[in-house]
């Protein structure tokens, strides 16, 4: 909008036009922010309002770039259409108005959440057993990790899945899938560990909760101390003044079942959850397989549009022709329409959950967009994540936010190291803890961490599990390992000073190289090492170099000359290090000295 005044001083009003752009199926945030010729961080900013947490380098689908081209007033032309700037379709008939238009209804997608064993599994059992489609066709042939019930003729579509790892994947992948979250507290029990993990998880999504206390029926059951503990999360339920439904449930008895459904219903009415039908198919992958027998086996979720027998389909680095579709309930089906989970064979390959698939018009199509996703997958495979890319990125934005995960070994740790962190942070620079808790660094908080913009992982006096570490590389998050709060103090500041944009001069004093690597307890490795040249300081700061790629930029935590702790090793010296929260060492990096001046 652009305002004007005429010759009398009235302000008029005229409406800039802007030129329509075109976009592709799937586009990465950088590739979208050229497009629409708007900054990254901005477009970042918009994705976030949508509730979708993505990075520069990860892809969007075409539905969610279109939304962010509206935000900006911008015209979107579809995939495969030339149309010109009288035709062109503005954002928001091409996908909310036109749905709205057509007014059809989709179910609301539901994801359970939860503490281990507060019932979430008997509570998924006993909302199938109301459902009467399990009578018909013989019942439950086959669980394909989603399924519908029928609630006074509408349809509720849940997720059966492993319940952070799936949901936080699905939230990387830059695609909403879940619209409500039922969180499932043990009334004997109250919030545990991973309750609080569920409750940042849905937060973090911006997905709307309804809390179902579990074993309402049991001796010792303290309904009113979980929703005082709820509410220390930001959880206000309706009894104490707040918006959050609670539901009292006997999972195992079936008590509180049709109260839940009827809880479901109605807030997915006032989300006005609609559809259209008639588009080309588009979805995310809820668990993907190999079966000897048949070949790959896709669960997908189905977003927009319709899937159709026979239709071609491409989904990450994999394609192929739908040979079989059946539902929740093992029944073959034709046709699949918006919120319907369907198992499908027919794809190239397995593929990771979360990821978007479409129906595409020909191989072609298929085989150039799988090429283009190659490309861009080798592209991250190469690139390492340090913790001063981080801060960089972190200090360019106009927050200066840096996100944080933290899992220690003991409460009493947890508590410490968040006291240390919320000391050190100021109104102008914001060390934003997303996520604490007691246990091992798993894949969860490593997807939870990809989920915000600019985050690491601090671990405290605990392991880092192997498959967060891989987790970690491939979405290019630091997971920084401390045993000394001190250490993890001196980050904390190196965190700071980078976004205040402390100007500081670097001075070389030496480098060294690793020629073994030690194990040092459970977690920590020693550096075996020769200085190469000039010295190693104790007090200065070291880049761990592998294959040209900086690894690590950070501290020393100790140095010492075959059984003495010194504070420096000079030209030719041969000593042990430890490096300051990073133990991911191996024989023929090189160490660089440096201090900042």
């Amino acid at each position: 909008m652009k305002l004007t005044t005429n010759d009398s001083g009235e302000i008029n009003s005229e409406q800039i036009i802007k030129d329509p752009v075109s976009l592709p199926l799937i586009i990465t945030v950088g590739d979208l922010a050229e497009v629409l010729k708007e900054s990254q961080v901005e477009v970042i900013k918009s994705l976030m309002k949508l509730g979708v947490m993505a990075s520069v380098n990860q892809e969007v689908d075409f539905s969610i770039a279109a939304r962010v081209a509206q935000s900006f007033e911008i015209p979107v032309i579809k995939p495969k259409e030339s149309i010109d700037n009288e035709n062109a379709l503005n954002i928001g008939s091409s996908i909310d108005t036109s749905e709205k238009n057509i007014g059809e209804k989709r179910p609301p997608v539901i994801t359970v959440l939860g503490h281990v064993d507060h019932g979430k599994t008997t509570l998924l059992d006993a909302i199938r057993k109301t459902n009467d489609v399990s009578k018909e066709e013989g019942g439950i042939t086959q669980k394909i990790g989603a399924y519908q019930v029928k609630h006074k003729n509408s349809e509720i579509t849940f997720i059966d899945t492993p319940g952070h790892e799936a949901f936080s994947s699905m939230r990387v992948s830059g695609t909403s899938v879940t619209d409500i979250v039922i969180l499932v507290v043990a009334a004997d029990d109250g919030l545990m560990p991973q309750t609080i993990e569920s409750i940042n998880h849905a937060k973090n999504a911006s997905v709307p909760i309804i809390i179902a206390v579990n074993k309402c029926d049991l001796e010792g059951a303290d309904i009113d101390k979980i929703k005082g503990q709820l509410t220390e999360h930001e959880l206000i339920v309706e009894d104490y003044g707040g918006e959050v439904l609670c539901v009292e449930v006997s999972a195992l008895k079936g008590n509180g079942i049709d109260e839940l459904l009827e809880s479901i219903s109605l807030l997915s009415e006032i989300s006005e959850l609609e559809s259209n039908s008639n588009l080309s198919g588009k979805g995310v992958i809820i668990e993907s397989y190999n079966d000897p027998k048949k070949g790959s086996i896709s669960t997908i979720l189905v977003k927009s549009g319709s899937f159709n027998y026979g239709d071609l389909i491409v989904s990450g680095e994999n394609s192929g022709k739908i040979r079989q579709m059946v539902d929740g309930y093992g029944n073959e089906v034709k046709n699949a329409k918006p919120s319907t989970p369907i198992q499908v064979m027919g794809m190239g390959g397995i593929n990771q959950i979360g990821e978007i698939v479409e129906v595409v018009n020909s191989e072609k199509e298929a085989r150039k967009i799988i090429q283009k996703r190659s490309r861009t997958s080798q592209k991250q495979n190469n690139k390492i994540t340090t913790l001063s890319q981080v801060v960089k990125r972190a200090k360019a934005s106009k927050e200066k936010e840096i996100n944080i995960v933290i899992k220690t070994g003991s409460n009493g740790a947890l508590t410490a190291v968040e006291q240390v962190i919320n000391d050190l942070t100021s109104e102008d620079i914001q060390v934003k803890i997303i996520s604490g808790a007691v246990g091992a660094v798993t894949e969860s908080d490593v997807m939870l961490a990809s989920s915000a913009e600019d985050s690491i992982i601090v671990a405290f006096q605990t392991i880092v599990q192997g498959g967060a570490k891989s987790q970690s590389e491939s979405n290019n998050i630091p997971i920084r390992s401390f045993d000394i709060i001190y250490t993890l103090v001196d980050e904390i500041k190196v965190i700071i000073q980078g976004l205040k944009g402390e100007e500081k001069s670097e001075v070389n004093i030496g480098s060294a190289r690793i020629l073994e690597v030690f194990p040092r307890g459970k977690v920590q490795k020693i550096a075996g090492v020769r200085v190469s040249e000039g010295k190693i300081l104790r007090n200065a700061r070291i880049r761990l170099v592998r294959n040209s790629e900086i690894i690590f930029d950070g501290g020393v935590e100790s140095m010492r000359h075959l059984t003495q702790n010194v504070t420096e090793l000079t030209n030719n010296l041969e000593g042990g290090i430890v490096l300051n929260g990073y133990h991911e060492i191996e024989v023929e990096d090189i160490l660089e000295c440096y201090e900042l001046k």
